[in-house]
């Protein structure tokens, strides 16, 4: 049996301090990594060029960094060994978190959307719309998103998540349709444009 500083396992505070935690910990980890990743292929192939960049290039390099720092001896005083040691971290750490990020990808192919065949002017996860609000003192003034994956989000370049307010309200509208969201000013009407698969 633990015992923590005089603190009974049995406690009230001990038992909900802990239970608290592991079921933080529980939720936070395991549903969030076991969610659908739904991404363009461009991002797949993107995700898929840094995973194999790190582990061919960067990770190597570092491996015969810190071996070299290591035979040089004293390893508490060695700048080399422990910032190089420090890096493979960094780098184990971001390719496990890109090996998961691809278990978990759907790559979402709108090859049919862009040739015209099914559904063009209904949006979906890829499209490009523009949209203008209908009110308001931006009313007419024309915006252009494209709903991509949660790792692709970039909005320097309008590319917005698919889980984001104004994508879940775009979603499945068509061409012309008037949506209503919500901004942190209020509520707003805003009336698509155009919608592309590009």
């Amino acid at each position: 049996m633990v015992r923590l500083a005089g603190i009974e396992p049995t406690t009230p505070w001990f038992v909900a301090k802990y239970s608290i935690q592991l079921s933080y910990s529980r939720n936070s980890h395991n549903y969030a990594m076991e969610e659908k990743n739904y991404i363009t292929p461009t991002g797949h192939e993107r995700i898929k060029k840094e995973l194999l960049q790190l582990l061919n290039l960067d990770r190597p390099e570092i491996v015969k960094v810190v071996h070299w720092a290591a035979s040089n001896g004293d390893r508490s005083e060695n700048g080399d060994y422990i910032y190089g040691k420090k890096r493979l971290r960094e780098i184990d750490r971001r390719i496990r978190f890109l090996n998961q990020r691809l278990e978990f990808a759907v790559v979402v192919d709108n090859s049919a959307r862009k040739s015209g065949d099914a559904d063009a002017d209904q949006v979906f996860f890829g499209a490009t719309v523009s949209y203008s609000p209908l009110a308001g003192s931006s009313a007419g003034k024309e915006t252009i998103i494209t709903i991509v994956g949660v790792d692709e989000v970039n909005l320097d370049k309008g590319h917005v998540s698919w889980v984001s307010p104004i994508a879940k309200a775009l979603i499945k509208a068509r061409l012309g349709d008037c949506v209503n969201i919500q901004t942190p000013t209020g509520p707003a009407e805003i009336e698509i444009l155009n919608v592309q698969y590009l």
